[in-house]
């Protein structure tokens, strides 16, 4: 066969080859000749006398590194080269031959044939067969996909069902790249003994159901802890990733083949058990081309993929989710992302974030969930507003009307993050930091809401996002929804010449702030709902303040004291956990609470923070849950006790305890009140066999029907305001409070370091040295009175102190003027007092007898 004849027959696609026989004895027979070059470069034909310039025999032959054999090898196989002929004293060499050809007939892998190879490489001490089994096999799609399957050996159908996607790749690159990492290897006789002694999984994973993946998992996990620990076995694992990627990715963007074959995930399965996937030679290639390639999955195949790895263990689930943790973080520290290299752009990035999201579900399916007691969605759909055809004729038709967006692969697998009650893992796990740093969220937020296929927005992964990158987000869609409301409105005016009304304009007097307030919010509620979306602007009666903010935060902050002031009887407060909960007696009607509910979205949308005390159990309530037996914990943790100690009662509960499903409850004027759990509750007795349902009737009753209809007008006036808004998509119940609340863990030392200063003022000054230690000598009241006295409230902002940004700027020389403040711009006027005592004297009054606004 001369030299041409052999290169056309090898550039043949397989895919093309129809006798698979003849295709196979032209590979094997081109993979032995390049064999026979390498060893010629490196071992020689053993002849003393040999004059090829090509042999290392030869006296004027120069020595070659293993990597630059490989190369050259094929070079020569190219054009031919001369081959000695092996000398009699090279049987050894011949020997070593037929041991690297013993397994070119295997094309998928068992745990018992990888431990075969293993047995024979280590009598011979040479692992170059097993690396090159493993090149071969984990670099083909149809290899790995046919691969420790957990039933018996795949059929010759089940391996002609994928066609090879290898044809871009030339098979001599792939024979040198084999090559190559054989010779890579470093022999050493403690080898075979590092690669001893398996172990099985973490947990088992065999027993899954049939809509699992057919991989024998603690199989993979078993050899992967044998084969890891030898380096030259791993570079085989890793340069057969870089080959097999590329074309996973283009089977599954342009061939469909998961369709044709849902075994395809298998090789998905395989790869990511890899315990060393996040190491730093992964990193700048490999696992970013795997990430491309496991995003193209469909969602059937992600949703396959989530349910499989939720049966894993808490250790494995954080193993994958650092794994690409990892890949994100490198990609962020190595690039210099900005307003104009947006971190959006970068594949592997987004690739990564993308996986991330099916450990996410896995994470939220493999823990606690809870996706039976959800609320009944309000049986009359909020009232759309009257501008609706306007809009529509103005192409500026409300997007979501729907309802808030929902993730398809949460819509795919049937559950909600809000189901989780405790998930694998924490899941400020997921949380990427440094990822949060570099994002522009304007840019985010502006591809979150165009839903372009070109453009990612990483708030469609908000799991990844930090509360203060999430509220940013949430600030920018208030915002632009009040502009475009603004903006209709004027429209609006001028089409039906009525009065211009841009804001929610609310005039209240101080003292009938309530009273004047809701009774507002009421005619607007039900005259024109949308206009709880424009940005609310307050007035105070006889007061000069304007409104850029300040005005508001004390308006939601009296309105507050109102509604939950014990005496009007809408809140019934707990002494004992120093929250709220709905007084199921209240004399007050429905349309109160949902006016409360208004004030608690306005509070969001304006955004400004709330000094309300609520249990979690209302938080996700509002998200969609219902309250069940471990809310109590929390909401009424004497009550819990008692239910627990009952649930866990070693004894006869009927006849120690004897109680029966009727219970009874005192409102707020001490009058008893009778319930029964279930029909004629007083006959029917607690017994050791019916109290779980005892307990799980009793919990119904205390945090959902006893309240229902208060809770179900409060949920309704608070979606008046959001339903349009992506707050469910993008925050969690507690993440909700804190958007609510604020924190209440203020750290002044970061308020110190991120404050500026204006005015002639800078951090160098005296008087503002001695400002900070006295702030800092106050006591924790004090403090609170002075953050209120400054920016409105006396809670810090999502995020802590550090986020809020304060001016200290200063009014004039010494004087006896009191400090003044402009809360709307968190602006603190602070004049050059002479002395310390005088600044902390004229401080401590302002802030102990603020009340009030002026125009300064």
């Amino acid at each position: 066969m001369n030299s041409d004849e052999r290169d056309c027959e090898c550039a043949l696609p397989q895919a093309e080859t129809s006798p698979a026989g003849g295709y196979d004895r032209k590979r094997a027979a081109a993979k032995h000749l390049i064999e026979r070059y390498y060893h010629q470069l490196t071992e020689g034909c053993g002849n003393d006398s040999c004059s090829n310039a090509w042999c290392s025999s030869s006296r004027g032959s120069h020595r070659l590194d293993n990597n630059a054999a490989a190369v050259k090898a094929l070079e020569l196989y190219k054009i031919n080269a001369k081959l000695c002929d092996p000398h009699p004293s090279k049987k050894g060499t011949t020997m070593n031959h037929c041991v690297r050809d013993d397994f070119k007939d295997v094309n998928y892998l068992t745990e018992e044939k990888v431990y075969e190879i293993l047995h024979i490489c280590g009598e011979k001490e040479d692992y170059s067969p097993l690396i090159r089994v493993i090149g071969r096999v984990f670099s083909s799609a149809e290899g790995l996909v046919q691969s420790f399957r957990r039933s018996k050996p795949p059929t010759k159908e089940e391996l002609k069902s994928l066609q090879s996607k290898d044809e871009d790749k030339d098979e001599d690159e792939e024979e040198a790249a084999a090559c190559s990492a054989a010779a890579m290897e470093e022999d050493s006789p403690g080898s075979s003994s590092r690669l001893d002694g398996a172990a099985s999984g973490d947990n088992d994973v065999g027993k899954l159901g049939p809509d699992e993946v057919s991989v024998d998992i603690d199989a993979v996990r078993r050899v992967y802890q044998r084969l890891l620990s030898n380096g030259n076995i791993e570079t085989a694992f890793l340069n057969a990733l870089v080959y097999l990627s590329p074309n996973v990715e283009c089977d599954l963007t342009y061939h469909n083949v998961y369709s044709r074959d849902p075994n395809y995930l298998n090789l998905f399965v395989v790869v990511m058990e890899n315990s060393n996937l996040h190491s730093p030679d992964y990193l700048e290639i490999a696992l970013p081309q795997f990430c491309r390639a496991m995003s193209k999955l469909p969602l059937p195949a992600l949703a396959k993929l989530a349910r499989l790895w939720s049966h894993y263990s808490a250790e494995q689930i954080h193993r994958i989710m650092e794994t690409f943790q990892q890949l994100i973080t490198y990609k962020v520290v190595s690039n210099e992302f900005n307003s104009r290299n947006l971190v959006n752009d970068d594949d592997a990035v987004v690739a990564a974030t993308k996986c991330l999201k099916i450990v996410y579900y896995a994470n939220v399916m493999g823990g606690e969930v809870d996706t039976e007691h959800n609320e009944e969605e309000d049986e009359e759909p909020i009232p759309e507003s009257s501008e609706l055809t306007l809009q529509e004729l103005l192409g500026e038709e409300r997007r979501n009307k729907k309802g808030p967006r929902v993730d398809p692969l949460e819509t795919e697998l049937t559950i909600r993050t809000s189901d989780s009650r405790r998930p694998l893992i924490p899941f400020e796990e997921f949380v990427n930091e440094p990822l949060n740093e570099v994002l522009e969220m304007d840019k985010d937020y502006t591809f979150f809401k165009v839903e372009t296929e070109n453009k990612f927005s990483f708030m469609t992964c908000p799991f990844i996002l930090n509360a203060v990158t999430k509220n940013l987000g949430l600030y920018y869609d208030n915002r632009i929804r009040m502009y475009s409301e603004r903006r209709i409105t004027v429209l609006y005016s001028l089409v039906q010449g009525q009065q211009l009304n841009p804001y929610l304009r609310l005039k209240v007097r101080r003292d009938h702030i309530i009273d004047d307030a809701l009774v507002r919010l009421e005619m607007i509620a039900m005259e024109n709902p949308a206009d709880l979306k424009k940005q609310l602007y307050v007035e105070f009666e006889g007061e000069q303040g304007v409104d850029e903010g300040g005005v508001s935060k004390e308006f939601f902050q009296l309105v507050v004291e109102e509604i939950f002031n014990p005496d009007i009887g809408m809140f019934a407060y707990d002494e004992r956990t120093k929250m709220f909960w709905f007084n199921p007696s209240s004399f007050e009607n429905e349309g109160q609470f949902t006016l409360i509910g208004i004030v608690l979205g306005l509070a969001i949308y304006n955004n400004c923070i709330l000094d309300v005390h609520f249990p979690m159990v209302v938080y996700r309530k509002l998200m969609g849950k219902k309250g069940t037996f471990r809310d109590l914990a929390d909401s009424n943790p004497v009550l819990y006790q008692s239910l627990k100690e009952l649930s866990e009662y070693e004894g006869s509960v009927e006849e120690d305890m004897m109680i029966t499903f009727q219970i009874s409850q005192t409102d707020l004027f001490g009058n008893p009140l009778m319930y029964d759990l279930r029909e004629n509750g007083d006959q029917i007795p607690v017994t050791n066999e019916n109290r779980k349902e005892f307990v799980a009737q009793y919990a119904e009753y205390m945090l959902n029907k006893s309240v229902e209809k208060q809770f179900k007008a409060f949920r309704r006036g608070f979606h008046m305001v959001t339903n349009e808004s992506p707050l469910k998509y993008l925050f969690r119940p507690e993440e909700i409070e804190l958007l609510i609340c604020g924190s209440r863990n203020l750290d002044f030392q970061a308020l110190e370091e991120t404050t500026e200063y204006d005015g002639g003022y800078s951090r160098d000054s005296r008087i503002i040295k001695e400002f900070w230690e006295t702030l800092h000598s106050f006591a924790e009241e004090q403090k609170r009175l002075f953050l209120q006295f400054t920016t409105g409230t006396d809670r810090a902002p999502v995020g802590g102190l550090g986020k809020l940004k304060m001016i200290i700027a200063k009014n004039g020389p010494d004087t006896d003027r009191l400090p003044t403040s402009h809360t709307c711009f968190n602006v603190l006027l602070l004049p050059e007092y002479d002395t310390k005592e005088k600044l902390r004297e004229r401080l401590l009054k302002a802030i102990l007898y603020a009340k009030g606004f002026g125009m300064l």
